[in-house]
């Protein structure tokens, strides 16, 4: 059996940043951690890893990578991954996005993302609120969850993202927690591997919004409670949803080998250029 690589997760940083601005406890730094322990043991170099964000909490966690990093307007860094992906294919593109900028404003543009398939890794950090500017609902807000929007509690239904994603028709789709790290860096490092448009969601936790509002505990009360049931409270009643288990499923939960949206543009084009229809 091969030894694991050392992992510094030091030479990936740009340390003149630090110390960074994550609240105690927030699972966004873990998910980070798990992302770059991704990148070294597929053994990516850092000028040919590009990370495109967009606002919010999650849109600053690109900033602290030392690699090629794009901080996009609010709810566009996939269409901007897009471009970047369809100029440069020889690099490999990640999209680092919230469940706010992901599926609220930048919703329309995850849709088209999944159906094209080009091959690009999009996680979404998914802390159920818009912690960076006020702590708003946001669509996977659990019910009955208090935000600043939500006072007597949230009484909307909330987003499915992995079954948003597989319904569009990305070809890689996943979920994990951020209490699993190494779990969660195997499921990046399959989704990075992955020849198309790959999904995962990494469910997060705001230590200092959402749960102090929601009297959730400290910071090692919330990642045990990720454990315990795996929030299927975030999709209301169990009873009137026959598709969804007790626990939120973990892990790749789809995958398939689809034209890529890259190689087949790219094909288009030179039969264009060589005359041909």
């Amino acid at each position: 059996m091969t030894e694991p690589l050392a992992f510094d997760i030091r030479e990936y940083l740009r340390l003149e940043l630090m110390p960074h601005f994550m609240c105690p406890g927030c699972g966004h730094g873990i998910a980070l951690r798990a992302l770059l322990w991704a990148v070294h043991e597929l053994g990516i170099a850092k000028d040919k890893l590009a990370v495109v964000s967009g606002i919010g909490c999650s849109g600053r966690v690109g900033a602290y990578i030392d690699a090629n990093t794009y901080h996009t307007t609010h709810g566009r860094p996939l269409a901007f991954a897009t471009g970047l992906a369809l100029a440069r294919p020889d690099l490999k593109v990640v999209v680092i996005t919230g469940d706010g900028d992901c599926l609220a404003i930048g919703g329309n543009h995850l849709l088209h993302a999944c159906r094209r398939n080009l091959d690009l890794t999009c996680l979404m950090f998914n802390n159920e609120v818009y912690g960076m500017t006020g702590g708003q609902v946001s669509p996977t807000t659990s019910a009955t969850r208090l935000t600043t929007t939500t006072p007597t509690g949230n009484a909307e239904p909330v987003f499915d993202a992995c079954r948003i994603a597989e319904a569009a028709g990305a070809s890689f789709v996943g979920r994990e927690v951020t209490r699993q790290v190494p779990a969660l860096k195997n499921l990046i490092k399959s989704a990075m591997s992955h020849v198309g448009f790959s999904f995962v969601e990494v469910i997060s936790d705001c230590t200092e919004i959402y749960g102090r509002k929601n009297d959730l505990g400290e910071a090692p009360e919330m990642i045990l409670h990720q454990k315990a049931d795996m929030r299927p409270e975030a999709f209301g009643n169990v009873a009137d949803q026959p598709f969804r288990p007790n626990r939120l499923t973990t892990g790749i939960l789809s995958q398939h080998d689809l034209p890529e949206y890259g190689e087949t543009y790219r094909a288009r084009a030179a039969l264009l250029r060589s005359g041909e229809k």
